[in-house]
């Protein structure tokens, strides 16, 4: 149990950390990341552990982007949504179970009468 409750304060100090690095992000790149993230969340899958991956890889590039002292929209493109997609096909999606259950249920049985 004390591993637990551990377990939480480490990540939440991790997070926090990680959420220091986004505010530090000059010009529109904060807010841009922010934007980016909570549209990617509606994608996130159980725990949501890959998709924070993508959070800190997208904080790497941010960051990296803005030393070269380039504009946001020159490291994602002018279509936000297809960078975040980008992004999100990374991850595993909640109806990515549903769909490999789908396909399983229906070969095993299709396969069992041949």
């Amino acid at each position: 149990m004390v591993n637990f409750f551990k377990k939480i304060l480490d990540d939440k100090k991790e997070y926090k950390e990680m959420m220091a690095r986004v505010e530090a992000l000059p010009g529109d790149y904060s807010e841009a990341y922010k934007k980016i993230c909570k549209y990617m969340w509606t994608f996130a899958s159980g725990s949501g552990m890959d998709m924070l991956r993508i959070q800190y890889d997208l904080i790497d590039l941010f960051e990296e982007g803005a030393q070269k002292g380039k504009d946001v929209l020159e490291v994602t493109g002018d279509d936000l949504t297809a960078f975040a997609n980008g992004l999100t096909d990374q991850a595993k999606r909640w109806d990515d179970k549903l769909r490999d259950n789908l396909n399983k249920s229906i070969l095993n049985r299709v396969g069992k009468k041949k």
